[in-house]
């Protein structure tokens, strides 16, 4: 898996097509994404858990054929980690196991109050979509 405090300057430019993933025990955002627009769309999000989200996500990444996937992890305000820090970055290394797919991590402190703001009918999505477009904006 790339080092997840890498710049964004070492993923390489031939990846163009991203998935992201919006990580939570019960409901997982989804939305998906390409370098060229520098924007995402949000995805159906998956309400599965264990083997069910796996399945899920297989379907995903084989409908869109994603170059990489991208993972929001959570942090404190101060930029401490806690519980949920840990489970998004658990569920990062699952799917580079699972899917053999490079998986870059994003700081998603405020995605979710962001989407929430904006008045996202499905939260997760939108929280998803923000993770997405912050990384695409951060690619040289």
């Amino acid at each position: 898996m790339p080092d997840s405090a890498a710049p964004p300057a070492c993923v390489p430019s031939h990846f163009q097509s991203f998935l992201a993933f919006d990580f939570g025990q019960k409901r997982t955002g989804v939305a998906s994404g390409t370098r060229l627009l520098r924007s995402a769309t949000p995805q159906p999000t998956i309400r599965a858990e264990g083997d069910a989200r796996f399945a899920q996500i297989q379907a995903r990444i084989r409908e869109w054929q994603p170059d990489a996937l991208v993972v929001g992890v959570p942090y404190h305000p101060d930029g401490a980690a806690h519980d949920n820090t840990r489970a998004a970055r658990r569920f990062a290394r699952q799917l580079k196991g699972r899917f053999g797919l490079p998986v870059y991590e994003v700081d998603e402190r405020y995605s979710t109050t962001e989407a929430l703001a904006a008045g996202a009918r499905d939260a997760d999505a939108a929280s998803a979509c923000i993770i997405l477009e912050q990384f695409l904006r951060s690619l040289p």
